[in-house]
């Protein structure tokens, strides 16, 4: 064996010793590096003579030919283990059930407002739905709210573009607008009738949706839900609000032993308001009074507001939190997580 087959041989034996690209780099430069063994060789042919250069010149390229070749081999080699450990690493039993896309279902302040809409529409209210970018006049004025008030106040309520200075636009901060544009909308319809003496038709509605105020905390979101409800006739009256409400309660919970009390409170557009509370006799809130909503009988300017006279047609409201509602029916003490967009906790209401 010559020199040059010597040569060829250590360094495809050094190649093949390197376990990594690293140490196959370090190898390679002992024999093809700029002062690897191959250069060396090629640096040694000035001295020779022009005809043994030639000869010389070819054997040494043949040699560098075969260690490159060598070398590509153990890279390629080594790239191929890499791969197969990765594989490995990565090793999928295609054999196993795939995975499904799970079937979606309503959030559960949904499925409470369904409910909600379910109870009062057996008992003849009617869903009335609208806008929630306000006018100042339907959101305030038109509910008796005093120019002074708090919630007209920009840390309270959301202001939006459009409108003027003396009649802003914002986002609505309860769904009580709906009452006011409901009944406006019934006395026009029946204006023809009242003029000639007969009666209007009962106006009974409840108005569910979201509404927004400037809050947020585990209890409370700047954005939220409400429910309002408005019955007028000529003769309703807080006895009526006590026995609609109450029998609400107890259908919702599904809990006949459900007490309510009305505590006496003050709203600008019910006069007199009451406060409502529950209480459960069994269960993890027994005993405990929980406030659910807001009532009272019907302001007599909300009424002029309606287009109607409070000395012939008189009634109640209420307002409730689905959110609220919720988090009592499943036992849900954080508000934030309704609107986490979580699955693992939406899920549970499938």
């Amino acid at each position: 064996m010559n020199e040059l087959d010597a040569l060829v041989d250590a360094a495809t034996g050094s190649f093949a010793q390197a376990a990594t690209p690293a140490d196959l780099e370090n190898a390679k430069a002992q024999f093809l590096g700029k002062s690897g063994r191959v250069t060396e060789l090629m640096k040694g042919m000035a001295a020779l003579p022009v005809d043994e250069k030639k000869v010389r010149g070819a054997a040494i390229n043949l040699a560098k030919q075969a260690i490159e070749a060598a070398l590509t081999a153990r890279r390629q080699a080594l790239a191929d283990a890499e791969l197969q450990l990765q594989l490995q690493a990565e090793a999928l039993d295609v054999s196993l059930p795939g995975r499904q896309r799970q079937q979606g279902g309503l959030h559960p302040v949904s499925l409470t407002l369904e409910r909600i809409e379910a109870i009062f529409g057996s008992m003849g209210f009617d869903v009335a739905q609208g806008p929630e970018i306000e006018t100042d006049w339907f959101n305030f004025t038109a509910l008796n709210t005093p120019e002074d008030h708090p919630a007209r106040s920009m840390h309270d309520t959301f202001y939006v573009e459009g409108g003027t200075e003396a009649a802003p636009n914002l986002l609505r901060t309860h769904t009580s607008p709906m009452q006011i544009r409901y009944a406006v909308q019934h006395v026009k319809q029946h204006r023809a009738l009242m003029d000639a003496g007969g009666v209007m038709p009962e106006i009974r509605v409840i108005a569910p949706g979201r509404t927004y105020r400037v809050d947020s905390d585990a209890t409370h979101s700047p954005m939220f839900h409400q429910c309002e409800g408005l019955w007028i006739g000529q003769n309703v009256n807080f006895k009526d609000l006590k026995v609609v409400f109450t029998d609400f309660c107890r259908t919702f919970f599904e809990s006949n032993d459900l007490v309510l009390r009305f505590r006496p409170s003050f709203f600008p557009f019910t006069e007199p308001s009451a406060e409502i509370d529950i209480q459960f006799q069994t269960g993890p809130l027994a005993g405990r009074w929980l406030e659910v909503a807001g009532s009272g009988q019907v302001h007599p300017n909300v009424v002029r507001n309606m287009g109607l006279d409070p000395e012939n047609y008189i009634g109640f409201a209420f307002g409730m939190g689905p959110d609220r509602l919720t988090m009592l029916r499943y036992g849900v003490n954080d508000l934030r997580l309704f609107f986490d967009g979580d699955l693992r906790f939406l899920s549970q209401f499938q």
